[in-house]
């Protein structure tokens, strides 16, 4: 097992000034999952293992979406009740999603377990759940190379704690500024980011900006890129779930210690990646896009860093 993805299954319903899209797939793991799989096949990983759980309303249609990106679904399970689904909305800026509706349904009572044959997988991504439940995935998978995590405001608001502990297992952790600023209680984005490394004594920092790019610290250094540029903004969900997904792929695909170099080719994979995601409603552009696309895009990305 090449990486190990744990997180949400969702059915998502979105409003943006581009239109809107009622029960599309979605859900942290889905997004994280379809992009690293796609990493993978270009890298020649051999496998990525998702765990989960959906409903019994989940459609074969999406099962198949799914298994046919080449994910792995033996830790997929499958409870009575029904998919966990969300409703939101993007305006302005579309920066941020205000959310109108939150049913977890079967997810309110998930407890990942991590098949036997996915336990010692190079990377684990414990994508966006409730730090308890990524304590418990990091206690069942012990990762070849590294392990990382994302995480949301709502966690820092009602399980601070919990939070900060899971921080301190793991080796790169993937939050945005916002979130920097809240655990820090710092304004200074450099100065939070530097407070929250020293806070869970993680190795790499990496701070998701949105249109504004990201900010990775790594020991004493600093990585400073810009989201690659994009008029199409229609649906931004997804979008970091995915980026963290790329970088998963591409640090299984590495070995030893984690280098700057490395980490920084990883965001710009996850940067690009991340930019086909939002130009299309749920999991479409990610699903739809070609080996070529992204290597156009890639290749034009770092000819503007250069």
């Amino acid at each position: 097992m090449d990486v190990l993805i744990v997180g949400s299954i969702a059915y998502d319903s979105v409003v943006s000034p581009l239109g809107h899209v009622k029960d599309a797939l979605g859900g942290s793991a889905t997004y994280a999952g379809l992009s690293c799989s796609f990493h993978a096949k270009r890298l020649g990983l051999q496998q990525v293992g998702l765990v989960g759980v959906v409903g019994r309303d989940f459609s074969k249609e999406d099962r198949e979406i799914l298994s046919g990106s080449g994910l792995n679904l033996d830790g997929l399970e499958t409870a009575d009740g029904e998919t966990f689904r969300w409703s939101g909305s993007y305006h302005g800026t579309m920066a941020e999603a205000q959310t109108h509706d939150t049913q977890l349904n079967v997810f309110e009572h998930f407890e990942p377990k991590v098949p036997d044959e996915h336990q010692a997988p190079a990377i684990t991504f414990c994508a966006n759940l409730h730090p308890s439940l990524q304590s418990s995935v990091l206690q069942q998978a012990s990762p070849e190379r590294l392990s990382m995590l994302d995480s949301m405001n709502l966690w820092i608001e009602i399980a601070r704690n919990d939070l900060i502990e899971v921080m301190k297992k793991v080796d790169l952790v993937i939050i945005n500024d916002g979130e920097v600023r809240m655990l820090a209680d710092d304004e200074n984005l450099i100065r939070a980011a530097r407070k929250v490394v020293d806070m869970v004594n993680v190795k790499s920092l990496v701070v998701k900006r949105g249109e504004h790019g990201v900010l990775a610290f790594q020991g004493d250094e600093i990585i400073s890129m810009p989201a690659f540029p994009t008029e199409k903004v229609v649906d931004p969900t997804g979008c970091g779930d995915t980026f963290a997904g790329s970088i998963a792929a591409h640090l299984a695909h590495g070995n030893g210690p984690l280098s700057r170099d490395e980490l920084r080719r990883a965001l710009l994979s996850a940067t690009v990646t991340a930019s086909f995601t939002l130009e299309s409603f749920g999991i479409e552009g990610l699903h739809s896009m070609t080996n070529e696309q992204y290597e156009q895009r890639l290749d034009s990305f770092e000819k503007m860093l250069r």
